[in-house]
């Protein structure tokens, strides 16, 4: 009932809502409110005292009471705030495939941009997201300087790699932007979307990369408050500029800028203040040959799973293009959409393993690193099951979400059925991917890394449509490799390590 009271006295005064109503087209009220009552709904049970019985479990020492309810209490926060995040992103789209005249147009812009966005993530993730596992292992052997040099060699490199990156970008974008498949129509909104969002390059990296450092000293909750500022703020931001300023696809790009600053800033007092176990000195960021060279071979195997994304995204843009225009590139937009949502709940996961995994290996307790492997791939499993079968049934709703062009949603349908057939199979991926990485074990994760994407999607990506499948061979690359892929991701994981722990 009381969440009834908190619905009904936001849709009447918070502003968002009364902007759009009295500003903005009204038919895009009914997207602002949903994503507005679902943040109300996670704020209230993130922060409510019920929601903190249920996690009372929650704590620093991940050797301590159940595996799966470890995994669980830093799971459910990280899902909560990449749920916030994945809602205003949408929201994002939705308000740019209905602009009148130029939203499939909109929309096929800045699927274009998804790579550069893409490879700037896998560099984040790789100084950041390599560096957690290390973090976390130092932490369980009571290693805490350790730690600390971790976590300072991770922000130099983030902070570095961010300048570099920015400037390459910047001066690169056009010849990228037609090397993935943009034509001088698509361009336009490609460009205006990019050069502004790559501003906010070093915000991204160093808030992506340094927020896994709030997670792995068990503050799941202000990890997720990273993500849930940022959200809300670029909420708020997103119709003003796109609509009241007239800003389109550029407004979208400033709002998301503004936003990251902000995120950048509450990551940065948390890890510098006081309430951090292990905080970011200064005196810590000084590079350590050892441990940048420690740091890239474990963030090596995220770098590539992301970069290669970027490599398959690139692959299906161009293709696309060349076999059905700029409209199945629009329609590639909006099946990436929907992968992101459908993905949430196993990321968050995955995410929620990875650091209770590497504290127990770290102080030796091996049968519960496999207790987590296995609640992780069952729990995952059942999941993805139930994901294949909601695109199943639903499948002309959700694309209809990203816009009201026929012609895209006749396009999109079909194609969303036969992206995400099999998707079960991802599972076993992500069990196989995290289980290696989580435990140090950087060249199986790197291989399998590049067996699925490079080996497999890539080259079917290409040949599919060549061999007489046009489009739907695009589309049909993805589900093979999630069955060969994941299956022999899974199974070497289980019969290399899986079995032979504390053996």
């Amino acid at each position: 009932m009381s969440l009834i009271v908190v619905f009904a006295i936001v849709y009447r005064h918070f502003p968002i809502v009364f902007l759009a109503e009295h500003f903005f087209f009204p038919c895009y009220i009914k997207y602002v409110t949903l994503s507005v009552r679902i943040y109300c709904f996670i704020f209230y049970n993130t922060f409510s005292s019920r929601f903190r019985k249920v996690l009372i479990f929650l704590a620093n020492d991940f050797s301590q009471g159940k595996v799966w309810r470890n995994i669980i209490a830093q799971a459910v926060p990280l899902t909560m705030a990449q749920l916030v995040q994945l809602t205003y992103n949408m929201v994002d789209r939705i308000y740019l495939g209905h602009i009148e005249g130029i939203g499939s147009m909109a929309l096929t812009g800045i699927g274009l941009t998804f790579p550069v966005i893409t490879v700037i993530t896998a560099f984040a993730l790789c100084f950041g997201g390599g560096g957690t596992p290390i973090f976390s292992i130092a932490r369980g052997a009571q290693e805490e300087d350790k730690a600390r040099n971790v976590m300072g060699n991770s922000f130099f490199l983030l902070l570095s790699s961010s300048v570099i990156l920015f400037a390459l970008c910047m001066l690169c974008k056009r010849p990228l932007l037609f090397l993935f498949g943009a034509s001088e129509a698509s361009y336009i909104y490609a460009n205006a979307y990019l050069r502004i969002y790559l501003l906010g390059t070093l915000f991204s990296m160093v808030t992506l990369g340094m927020n896994g450092y709030i997670n792995a000293q068990g503050f799941p909750r202000v990890g997720m408050g990273t993500t849930v500022i940022g959200a809300v703020l670029n909420m708020i931001l997103d119709p003003i500029f796109i609509f009241l300023f007239h800003m389109g696809v550029a407004g979208a790009a400033l709002a998301t800028v503004l936003s990251q600053a902000v995120s950048f800033l509450w990551v940065m007092r948390f890890l510098t203040g006081k309430k951090a176990l292990l905080r970011l000195e200064v005196s810590r960021m000084k590079p350590i040959p050892s441990i940048i060279r420690r740091i890239i071979t474990l963030g090596t195997p995220l770098f590539i799973m992301q970069a290669t994304n970027g490599l398959v995204q690139i692959a299906c843009t161009k293709t696309l293009h060349t076999f059905g225009g700029d409209l199945y590139v629009g329609v590639m937009t909006i099946l990436n959409s929907v992968r992101e949502l459908l993905s949430l709940p196993i990321n968050g996961l995955s995410n929620g393993a990875l650091p209770v995994l590497g504290y127990n290996y770290g102080a030796r307790k091996y049968d519960r690193v496999r207790q987590g492997i296995r609640f992780q791939t069952l729990l995952g499993s059942g999941y993805t099951a139930a994901a294949w079968v909601f695109v199943l049934l639903a499948a002309r709703p959700l694309v209809s979400l990203f816009t009201s062009d026929a012609e895209m949603i006749t396009a999109a349908v079909p194609a969303l059925h036969l992206y995400f057939f099999g998707f079960v199979f991802m599972a076993l991926q992500f069990a196989g991917q995290i289980s290696f990485q989580s435990l140090g074990c950087a060249k199986r994760a790197i291989f399998f890394s590049i067996f699925r994407k490079v080996i497999i999607v890539v080259p079917l990506t290409l040949l599919l449509p060549a061999m007489g499948y046009g489009v739907n061979g695009v589309f049909m690359a993805e589900p093979i490799s999630n069955l060969i892929g994941g299956t022999a991701c899974f199974l070497t994981m289980y019969f290399s390590l899986y079995r032979k722990l504390g053996k």
